[in-house]
């Protein structure tokens, strides 16, 4: 059973609370691996919710799922200057099996478009074979020096999807489609709503032409970078010689895109929606959706309320949710209140003597408002007719606490360099302003405040009146950016 502890406040200490909140959630723990992570089954079971749920909108867009090998030859690598320029100082390379030093060097996956273009370049050779849509499930190494459970870790599991089209225009517009795909599951099934946008020429990925991302903000006001979407243009193609006959029968090279995300999502739910009890999660996501308390003083009092709860877990079970009954033995009803609040279920069902003798059922919201009761005492055939209503109310709930504290903790119209760093200061954010596109002014901003430039947002999501100077000083503004300390 978790540590009954209690957890450091957010407010005190947000990374102690977050590291102690995985740990005591029982998401995930240390390995003997320097950097790397177990995850524990709570956790899995969170991303096999997010798995299934995406990998069902991933094929609604027409893609299928394929595997490539864990290790790629250095020389493929090496193809794409700036791919390799990128990852080289997180690349795990393997010289020895066998007992022999191997001929040439393997690199652990960081990412997989060489190999993957290498494949395609043998199946594609005529406009017919394309576009081709496919995505891995797979896990990956990138040698990161500071780790943190979820968020920044050496190994970690994730989806990377890679498609083929026959022009510029098409790739385009399939890395655009791709990003809204992450941003519909982060709203609707985490509740967890970022801003969209094109990424600087600093920060997108090493190999790629534009990037894209979903940038979430957490609780302490840092953005999260929860997934991103490569137009990879022809660069892989080149490389890996990926050409097709065209329809007019000329031989071209093919445009690539790539997308991912990983299991940082878990850390993002748990900063997003958590609390100084635990996490929180999303009942579309949440391992289970209902835990069913029974509750007895004696042994004679046991039987008939375990029976109950039975029975409701096997009522709502039929409706289609995640319920289970904690039924242990020597654990006290307060302490298993406690220990599954702590891992984020979102609702709570107990059964006493009393509520079987008046025919009700004990319902507990994980979070509440100020104005609603520790509890509801609810006729139990009423109570069981509206769980499936409560839970989808509660995940409108997050979404909206969510997109209103990212909306409070947005600050336009700022003019200068000096402003971003009293925000930053004073508590962060998410900081609107104009820039020219001068990677100096970018880099002016990053050492004075520490903050980093996390997109070009989309255009909802930009002010109204757009910024006529950059926050340079010096030049006009030809964009609106968004500036954030990020994880």
């Amino acid at each position: 059973m978790a540590d009954d502890k209690a957890l450091t406040p957010r407010s005190e200490d947000f990374a102690a609370w977050y590291n102690e909140v995985v740990l005591r959630a029982e998401l995930a723990d240390y390995s003997p691996v320097r950097g790397s992570m177990v995850i524990r089954p709570w956790g899995y079971a969170i991303w096999e919710n997010m798995q299934r749920a995406l990998d069902d909108m991933f094929k609604a867009t027409g893609h299928e799922n394929a595997y490539f090998p864990l290790l790629i030859p250095m020389s493929f690598i090496e193809k794409e200057k700036e791919h390799v320029e990128g990852f080289k100082p997180e690349l795990a390379v393997v010289t020895h099996a066998g007992g022999k030093e191997l001929d040439e060097p393997l690199v652990v996956r960081p990412t997989s478009e060489t190999v993957i273009m290498a494949m395609y370049a043998k199946w594609i050779q005529s406009y017919r074979d394309l576009p081709l849509l496919l995505n891995q499930w797979a896990n990956v190494m990138r040698w990161e020096l500071r780790t943190r459970l979820f968020l920044r870790t050496a190994e970690f599991l994730w989806q990377e999807g890679h498609t083929v089209h026959a022009t510029a225009e098409e790739a385009e517009e399939h890395t655009r489609r791709m990003l809204g795909v992450y941003r519909t599951f982060m709203e609707e099934w985490m509740a967890m709503p970022p801003v969209t946008g094109l990424k600087s020429e600093s920060e997108k990925f090493a190999g790629a032409v534009r990037s894209y991302s979903c940038e979430a903000m957490m609780q302490d006001n840092k953005a999260l970078q929860a997934g991103t979407s490569h137009f990879l243009g022809q660069n892989f193609s080149k490389q890996f010689e990926l050409r097709f006959q065209s329809e007019a029968g000329t031989e071209e090279y093919a445009w690539n895109t790539s997308w991912g995300v990983s299991t940082r999502l878990v850390g993002g739910l748990v900063m997003t929606h958590g609390d100084d009890q635990g996490i929180v999660c999303p009942p579309r996501l949440a391992p289970v959706q209902v835990i069913v308390v029974p509750i007895w003083r004696n042994d004679d009092q046991r039987q008939a309320v375990v029976d109950k709860a039975e029975a409701v877990r096997a009522a709502l079970a039929e409706r289609g949710l995640r319920v289970r009954v904690d039924a242990r033995e020597h654990v006290t009803p307060g302490a298993k209140y406690y220990e599954w609040e702590r891992k984020g279920v979102p609702l709570r069902i107990e059964i006493g003597p009393k509520d079987l003798e008046k025919g009700q059922l004990a319902l507990a919201k994980r979070v509440r408002g100020e104005d609603e009761p520790r509890k509801e005492f609810l006729p139990e055939a009423e109570a069981l007719a509206t769980v499936a209503e409560r839970l989808e109310a509660f995940q409108s709930e997050l979404l909206e606490r969510a997109r209103a504290r990212r909306e409070a903790n947005s600050h336009r119209g700022v003019t200068s360099i000096d402003e971003i760093a009293e925000i930053m200061d004073a508590g962060g954010g998410y900081v609107y302003t104009g820039w020219s596109g001068d990677p100096a002014v970018e880099q002016a901003v990053k050492e004075r405040t520490k903050a980093t430039l996390r997109c070009i947002p989309g255009e909802e999501f930009r002010s109204g009146t757009a910024p006529a100077r950059c926050v340079g000083g010096e030049k006009d503004a030809v964009m609106e950016v968004v500036w954030a300390r990020a994880y």
